[in-house]
């Protein structure tokens, strides 16, 4: 399996990686061979991957990756770099590899000390010969003082050193930044190509890939989810009854608190696999005994793990209510859509009464305030308004309409 077969829908994206990476290929070999480099090449030393979520901005980068480190002997009779069997694909795409550093952050924001750190490892040379590679997954959460931080390692690079970062839109990423790096645009992938790598390559029955690529719109790690959690399928359908629940007041209130509440259960769930393990590993890392008390010297390493732990359970509760808008986003879409009879397909098919009762009910007017209403509330959640608070708005002004 070629490293790009998870490259869902990016035919154009491929193709340009490829040839980037041929390129890169020639570049190793002559430096090897003690020969000059090709005239002209399509590889640079920084490239900056945009795209809506879903799009698979992080698989095309990480691919990149394995395609730039592949050692496929086949590649010296003219075959494709990223042959996806090799040590160097191999290694590259389990996080295995020692000259590909993939950075994703679990918390809110990447500060000026975890850049530096990877400043400091672009500056090595690589260790299997060919690219020092830093995937930066989440360049949209650099804060300004690491995005200044960043900028002088992509203005002056290492010779053998690629930076692949990540952003949903070019105006997340430091202008300074993007103008120096070379940009590829990626698109949703439709439905149909979702629900066949499903299918493919996770083994899931046709007919439930089919309705969980329909119902994300082509989100692939959410319909992958969607299509083998249970407790994603319960959290989506009590997302989707917020509609018919706030006729009052009280019914709104109600309606926020439970949206909270599933949000801050997603969190619990997550500390509970990762912050136990965590803090266990830790302690014995520091030399504490069983059951016994810290080392001296030892509080501020285990008050450092904590607010870490705390600043992750705030992004994961941030991101289960951002998807909870996303699916409400999509339902009011789909009632939309029956109101002016457009000729799209309905996402939320599998409450499709639910979608009548409203557009029966309401005018195409009503429903865009409320698309409205709720775009309001992902911008009060991106400006730290308190969640209840954004939560509560929302559903009022969805019984507005």
């Amino acid at each position: 399996m070629a490293v790009w077969d998870d490259l869902v829908g990016q035919e154009r994206v491929h193709e340009q990686l490829a040839a980037a990476a041929r390129d890169a290929d020639a570049l190793v070999t002559s430096h090897a061979a003690g020969e000059a480099p090709p005239d002209a090449s399509k590889m640079t030393h920084a490239w900056l991957f945009t795209g809506p979520p879903g799009s698979g901005r992080a698989t095309a980068a990480r691919a990149f990756a394995a395609a730039l480190q592949c050692v496929s002997p086949d590649r010296a009779l003219g075959g494709e770099p990223g042959c996806g069997f090799c040590d160097g694909c191999h290694t590259s795409l389990v996080g295995t590899h020692a000259d590909v550093e993939v950075v994703r952050t679990d918390l809110l924001s990447i500060g000026v000390k975890e850049t530096r750190d990877l400043v400091r490892r672009a500056q090595l040379s690589p260790a299997g010969g060919r690219w020092q590679v830093i995937v930066l997954e989440d360049a949209d959460r650099l804060t300004e003082g690491a995005g200044n931080v960043l900028l002088k390692a992509v203005e002056e690079p290492a010779p053998r050193t690629v930076w692949l970062l990540c952003a949903p839109s070019l105006e997340d990423v430091l202008p300074t930044i993007r103008s120096r790096c070379r940009h590829l645009t990626l698109r949703t992938p439709s439905v149909d190509a979702v629900a066949d790598v499903l299918v493919r390559r996770d083994g899931i029955d046709p007919q439930a890939a089919a309705a969980a690529a329909r119902a994300t719109q082509g989100h692939i790690d959410h319909a992958r989810r969607l299509a083998t959690d249970e407790r994603a399928r319960a959290r989506r359908a009590t997302v989707l009854k917020v509609p018919l629940r706030v006729d009052d007041v009280g019914g709104c209130f109600k309606a926020a608190q439970e949206l909270i509440d599933a949000a801050g259960e997603d969190a619990k769930q997550v500390a509970e696999e990762i912050d136990v393990k965590e803090t266990e590993e830790l302690k014995a890392a520091l030399g504490a005994a069983q059951g016994g008390r810290m080392p001296r010297g030892t509080a501020g390493a285990m008050k450092e793990l904590e607010e870490r732990q705390k600043r992750r359970k705030t992004r994961t509760q941030r991101d289960s209510l951002d998807l909870a808008l996303s699916d409400l986003t999509g339902f009011y879409r789909d009632v939309l859509a029956l109101q002016l009879n457009a000729r799209t397909q309905i996402a939320n098919e599998d409450v499709r009464d639910s979608l009548d009762r409203i557009a029966h009910s309401s005018t195409p007017e009503r429903t865009l305030r409320r698309i409205e209403a709720v775009l309001a509330c992902r911008e009060a959640l991106d400006k730290n308004v308190a969640p209840l608070l954004a939560v509560e708005a929302m559903t009022m002004a969805l019984r507005a309409g």
